[in-house]
């Protein structure tokens, strides 16, 4: 028995050795501890000894069973060291590396433009005022010198959504609603969205547009020159040309077309321009004195200006855009260009 024994723990420490993970050691442990073990059963066998053999064969089987338990604990120690040590250099992490940079988004072009303008006129002390989209007819046309059944109406294809309430064909009502809650002097500009009911290349049914107003005493259309210039200046360079041409819009008196030398031929005169050398980009003019009838002002006291411009035209001559339906089609290759 004690040849089986010593043979046993050969056995064993032989398959110590060879065992890389806890798992088989685990195994290993039951095979030879176990309740069912191979020690556990060579203990059994004990009783099948005769009174004087037994003792002795008992301190055999303690010392084998003792010995497996070391071996298997130091064993244990070492494969959860070098399973560690593995797992460590999987894990490795080499911090000299630079590090993985979380793709950022950018401001749409239409934001870019709007920020850039409304830091432009915040400078000349404009304030930002703002109004709901879905506006009444009041604010929308009346009040803006365009009275029922007037033909100027037909100047914007307006999306009606019930008696006297339409979605805002301009920012223009933005105006309205600011000089009935306040005296001059007022110095605003208003951007925001508008809507009509006109889609191309060119156009699109809900774009972009800011319009500003200036009323004190002694505003002159001098001052209106002056500030869309220096504002066309500093948007598309000191050297761009401006001009201003006689134009007509019912809440202004006399009204102006403000053009800028072709920013792709610089006023030579391109496909762009079409061979004028000049691009539209706002119409202004000095306030109509009806629409001060509206809103209580004194129009013997007190002038003023108004403009307006889209955003979207500014953006697709600043930028270069052939195609305003790229500013909403949201394709990511044209967006990743801003």
């Amino acid at each position: 028995m004690k040849e089986q024994l010593e043979a046993l723990l050969n056995d064993a420490l032989a398959e110590f050795a060879k065992a890389s993970t806890e798992a088989e050691l685990q195994d290993l442990r039951v095979k030879y501890l176990g309740k069912k073990g191979l020690v556990t059963t060579s203990m059994k066998g004990l009783g099948a000894l005769s009174p004087e053999e037994r003792p002795a064969m008992g301190q055999v089987v303690n010392t084998v069973k003792a010995k497996l338990e070391e071996v298997l604990e130091t064993r244990g120690a070492e494969v959860r060291e070098a399973s560690k040590a593995v797992r460590l250099a999987a894990e490795k992490v080499d911090v000299t590396l630079p590090g993985r940079r979380r793709p950022l988004g950018s401001k749409h072009p239409i934001t870019l433009v709007t920020e850039e303008i409304c830091s432009i006129f915040g400078a000349l002390g404009f304030a930002v005022a703002e109004g709901p989209e879905v506006e009444h007819d009041f604010y929308n046309f009346e009040a803006l010198n365009f009275p029922k059944d007037h033909p100027a109406r037909d100047m914007q294809d307006t999306f009606f959504v019930g008696d006297n309430v339409l979605l805002r064909t301009h920012t223009s009502p933005v105006q309205i609603r600011t000089m009935l809650k306040q005296q001059p002097p007022v110095r605003i500009i208003a951007p925001g969205t508008v809507y009509r009911c006109d889609s191309d290349a060119t156009h699109s049914p809900m774009f972009h547009q800011i319009e500003g107003l200036m009323v004190d005493k002694g505003i002159t259309f001098g001052d209106l020159k002056g500030i869309l210039t220096l504002f066309i200046n500093q948007l598309f360079g000191k050297d761009i040309g401006v001009r201003l041409r006689p134009s007509f819009f019912p809440f202004t008196e006399p009204s102006a077309e403000v053009d800028i030398a072709c920013v792709i031929c610089r006023g030579k005169g391109c496909r762009v321009c079409k061979e004028t050398g000049w691009l539209e980009i706002l119409g202004a003019g000095m306030v109509d004195p009806a629409v001060y009838g509206h809103v209580g002002y004194d129009a013997e006291q007190y002038t003023g200006f108004a403009f307006g411009m889209g955003i979207e035209r500014i953006a697709m001559l600043k930028y270069g855009i052939a195609d305003m339906r790229l500013l909403f089609e949201n394709d990511l290759r044209f967006l990743k260009q801003f």
